[in-house]
């Protein structure tokens, strides 16, 4: 079996090299996928993660969900402690890059997490259980920790970035379900 190291270097650099074109074809599956899935109907505050780095491209799927009347968070990262919060995101919204590279909300209007209806999660890899491997800092482990079991969460993926099987430690948090194109 890889270890995560191993892992991430394979998908970091496949991330890398998919063409831009198929990245885009296969997030817009991804997000009609998405937009018919029951827990996101449902959901009425949702937490998005904007992309970086060649993952699953979230930009429409956040314009869309606003349309239909969802108030949509990205998380802000405090790199101090290692944790992140929920932010909301305007559509108006300056954004600045966060202490990982990725973008987030300048004005921080923080939602308290357990008032997230539902999490949509990046990552590098997942495996069919929902088991996610991230890109090693912790953040989105740390956070799905402190939200109650029952708060749903939503791992977007290529088809490239499913695996059999993913190496977890305890400090490793799943996801409840994957979609993947």
């Amino acid at each position: 079996m890889l270890t995560k190291a191993q892992i991430r270097s394979k998908i970091l650099l496949a991330l890398k090299t998919q063409k831009e074109e198929d990245r885009n074809r296969k997030s817009r599956v991804i997000q009609g996928k998405l937009l018919r899935n029951k827990v996101f109907k449902k959901a009425k505050i949702v937490m998005f993660y904007v992309a970086f780095g060649g993952e699953v491209n979230t930009e429409e799927m956040i314009k869309e969900a606003k349309k239909i009347g969802k108030l949509i968070c990205v998380p802000v990262c405090r790199k101090d402690r290692e944790t992140m919060q929920p932010a909301i995101l305007e559509d108006h919204s300056k954004l600045k890059k966060g202490p990982y590279g990725v973008l987030e909300p300048v004005s921080e209007a923080l939602v308290k997490p357990e008032d997230l209806d539902l999490i949509i999660v990046p990552g590098l890899a997942f495996d069919k259980k929902g088991n996610r491997l991230g890109r090693g800092k912790g953040c989105y482990d740390r956070f799905l920790s402190i939200l109650s079991n029952n708060t749903p969460s939503i791992g977007l993926a290529f088809d490239f970035q499913i695996l059999p099987l993913i190496p977890t430690t305890a400090y490793d948090i799943s996801v409840k379900q994957v979609i993947f194109s």
